[in-house]
């Protein structure tokens, strides 16, 4: 069963904005594993002798390391007075 939130969904809630967050990261994840895993399989089934794979999974994985540093370190999910809008 999905997860059900206990109030109204809203931008404004910081606890969602966390979560949403952390969603988006488990997608990013994902997305890297699905296409990172097909080019390396198309690489090895070919035989091929492409040096771009090797790029693209450290560029994406850096892009990925960054990702969690920011929800996990930067990103304030607090409630300020200067990021609400009444």
């Amino acid at each position: 069963m999905p997860p059900r939130w206990p109030r109204q969904p809203t931008r404004k809630d910081p606890a969602y904005r966390r979560l949403e967050d952390r969603m988006n990261f488990a997608l990013h994840v994902a997305v890297f594993a699905l296409i990172n895993s097909g080019v390396w399989f198309f690489k090895e089934l070919n035989h091929a002798g492409w040096q771009w794979p090797i790029w693209l999974t450290l560029s994406w994985l850096t892009g990925l390391l960054l990702h969690l540093v920011y929800i996990s370190a930067i990103a304030d999910y607090g409630n300020n007075p200067k990021n609400s809008d009444g």
